[in-house]
Order: C-alpha cells, then sequence, then structure tokens
C-alpha cells in the first residue's frame, strides 16, 4: 500500500503523522476476505482506492474517504471513540493504533458475521483498546457515553440525534448524510458548528 499512501499524502489527503503511521502499520489487505486476496492478489487489494465487497452488501471503505474522514475527526493519543459500523475493522484497527494504550475505541456493527469478521481482523494485532459490540448504531453507545470522537461508515438519512448527545464538549463527530460528509464540533451542551463536505458515495445507514 506504499504507492497508494504516498499518492494520498501528495494529494493531501493524508496529513496527519500519526494517520500516516496507522495507515502504513495496518494492513488494508488484513481486512477483505481471504477469497478476494487469493482471487485479486494482495497487492491488487492494497493499492485499489475504491471501495471493495466485504459480504452482506457492506463494503470496506475507499482509502481515500478514510483518510479524509480520519483528518477530520483528528483522533489523538488518549481519545475514547465510538466507531459505528464496523464491519471489516480496518479503521477500527487504525483508531487503536493512534488512540493508544491510553484511549479506548468501541465499535458497533449491526450484522453478526460482519461483527464476528472485524472482530477476528482486529485481532491479528493484539490490540487490547477495543470492544466490539453487535447492535444498532444509530443508537450510539449510551451506557459508554461521552466520547471524545465518533465516525460512523454508513450514510443515515439525517443526523442521528444520540450522537450529537453522547459527544463530549469540544468532541468531533464525523459521519456520511446522504452524498455528504458532515463534520460536527460541539461547542457548548446544545451548541454545535457543522460544516459539510460533498461528493462521496456510501452504503446506507440501517437501524432496527
Amino acid at each position: 500500500m506504499g504507492k497508494l499512501i504516498n499518492q494520498l499524502i501528495e494529494q493531501g489527503y493524508l496529513k496527519t503523522p500519526e494517520i500516516i503511521k496507522a495507515f502504513k502499520k495496518i494492513k488494508r489487505a488484513d481486512f477483505v476476505p481471504d477469497e478476494m486476496v487469493r482471487e485479486k492478489g494482495r497487492d491488487f487489494v492494497a493499492e485499489y482506492n475504491a471501495p471493495l465487497s466485504i459480504g452482506y452488501g457492506q463494503t470496506i471503505s475507499q482509502p481515500l474517504t478514510v483518510a479524509f474522514m480520519l483528518e477530520l475527526l483528528q483522533p489523538k493519543k488518549g481519545d475514547k471513540v465510538l466507531d459505528i459500523g464496523s464491519g471489516s475493522g480496518w479503521q477500527t484497527a487504525m483508531l487503536c493504533q493512534i488512540v493508544g494504550s491510553d484511549g479506548f475505541v468501541y465499535a458497533i456493527e449491526r450484522i453478526p458475521e460482519l461483527k464476528e469478521f472485524g472482530q477476528a481482523n482486529v485481532q491479528r494485532y493484539n490490540f487490547e483498546n477495543v470492544e466490539f459490540i453487535g447492535g444498532d448504531g444509530s443508537r450510539g453507545l449510551l451506557d459508554k457515553a461521552p466520547f471524545d470522537k465518533i465516525i460512523a461508515a454508513a450514510a443515515a438519512e439525517e443526523m442521528p440525534q444520540p450522537w450529537k448527545k453522547q459527544l463530549k464538549i469540544k468532541g468531533r463527530l464525523v459521519t456520511p448524510v446522504k452524498g455528504n460528509i458532515c463534520l460536527v464540533i460541539k461547542k457548548e451542551k446544545d451548541k454545535f458548528e457543522e460544516k459539510e463536505y460533498p461528493g462521496f458515495v456510501f452504503v446506507p445507514l440501517i437501524s432496527e
């Protein structure tokens, strides 16, 4: 994935040293189905800058999109992060790497088979700062709130309000809404700064 990472750096999508380090350490090819790696080849899977199917109508996201969203999220060492729609576990593992042993990642996945798939993929890296939860991510995770950062990988028709409530003051939320990536920064209890970045495509967020 070295060529692709260098390309994303040159194009300005990857900027932060800790995020670049996570991209280099956490190999995308470890998070796709084995049969795809056998069929396409490990190098293709690693360098292909587009979504790839992981089954059940879900995808492992395009590296460019993951880079863009992580740069907006600005995860830091020691952060408590909620990762909604964890899917393959690739982004989850990068978050574990970035927040370090003093931080923690809660990963929610609605589809039981993908929850098991993602969890097994992340376990290859021996992270101890992560918990996988099966359930409806649109509700957030109230019993573990508040969170420093919240990120979602599937597009809601409108912003789920529990996510904003479960964010710490000064916390950041990054999620697709329809065709836009939205950044929400919590300024005060009920005061938010919001920005939208158009031009992206995501699988839909399905709530129960």
